[in-house]
């Protein structure tokens, strides 16, 4: 609370990057004239899942089924509701605080802390949106884009943009993400992750409130990046054009698993000769298993050979110790 509040003293307009952050030192920042975007208590029912998933029941926006749980005992009492994902309420991201219940077997997986249990869905494929909104209640969305998941670690590995899915698909996510960001009442910028169902259906998974992980290739692909679109929302200016300029892909540079320590990057000259690369490296010193410690976006007009490119990145830089 302290530090927020001597932080955010000599500002005229705050806004986040995490949104593990104090929102009472925020609200009360607020109280006192300071410009908050995204508005504290979004960030605050963000924060929480459970806050969440009631806040996308009441405004009907399309999600997977779910329950309440309390503690790992009432997670044990649901074994007509599984398969399922046990999802801590509170200070889980990045794969963290996510457990997979597919049978009564798993249920020692459960966590003993409030949180809940979704049905698990048999999706097809998982796709982003990122949409904008500033103080005048525009809004702007950024083309959906698909994103590959690391089966252990569950954080995204990679993704391509646009998303290979079609244009009534494309239209739906569309008209959900706004539909959030309008509901929300959200000034800034909101990634809304979501799942296609086999049958083409749309469902949201989770938000987050600010520049993220699936629209870091809007950099180098998009007329308009992310970060210059979350600056324009917050700053009352007009929202910039999404319009994608070619096809793009994002592979996230993740510690490997064995290595902790001191950060080394294996392979980086090989990845830097390749026509269309561009490397982003976060300055982290030490790397351990699947920790963040860059990402590496790539732009081709061809989109076979931006897989082919992606996948030589993804097999050939390496951060080890």
């Amino acid at each position: 609370y302290d530090t927020v509040m001597e932080f955010g003293k000599a500002c005229d307009l705050i806004t986040i990057e995490i949104e593990n952050v104090n929102t009472r030192a925020l609200a009360d920042l607020e109280k006192v004239g300071k410009k908050v975007f995204p508005q504290p208590h979004i960030i605050e029912l963000i924060q929480d899942k459970r806050k969440q998933k009631q806040f996308y029941k009441e405004y009907n926006i399309p999600t997977a089924e779910f329950l309440l749980v309390e503690n790992k005992a009432e997670v044990m009492k649901h074994k007509d509701f599984l398969p399922a994902v046990n999802k801590l309420g509170r200070e889980g991201y990045d794969g963290r605080g996510v457990q997979v219940i597919r049978n009564t077997t798993d249920f020692n997986k459960a966590f003993d802390a409030p949180g809940l249990l979704e049905k698990l869905i048999d999706f097809e494929t998982e796709i982003s949106v990122i949409v904008a909104r500033n103080e005048r209640g525009e809004v702007s969305t950024f083309p959906a884009v698909e994103m590959v998941f690391h089966p252990e670690a569950n954080l995204v590995e990679y993704l391509f943009a646009p998303a290979q899915i079609s244009n009534t698909v494309a239209q739906k996510a569309t008209e959900i993400a706004e539909r959030v960001i309008q509901s929300l009442g959200l000034v800034g910028l909101l990634a809304v992750e979501m799942f296609v169902t086999k049958e083409q259906e749309v469902l949201v998974n989770e938000i987050a409130p600010r520049p993220h992980n699936s629209g870091h290739q809007t950099i180098e692909a998009n007329i308009t990046s992310q970060y210059e679109q979350h600056l324009r929302a917050i700053l009352g200016m007009p929202l910039g054009d999404t319009a994608a300029i070619m096809p793009s892909a994002m592979v996230n540079l993740l510690g490997e698993e064995g290595y902790s320590g001191i950060a080394q990057y294996e392979g980086l000259e090989d990845v830097l000769k390749i026509s269309g690369v561009h490397v982003h490296l976060y300055g982290k010193k030490q790397t351990k298993p699947f920790r963040k410690m860059g990402h590496v976006t790539l732009v081709d007009s061809d989109l076979e050979s931006l897989k082919k490119k992606a996948n030589f990145v993804k097999q050939t830089l390496k951060v080890k110790a």
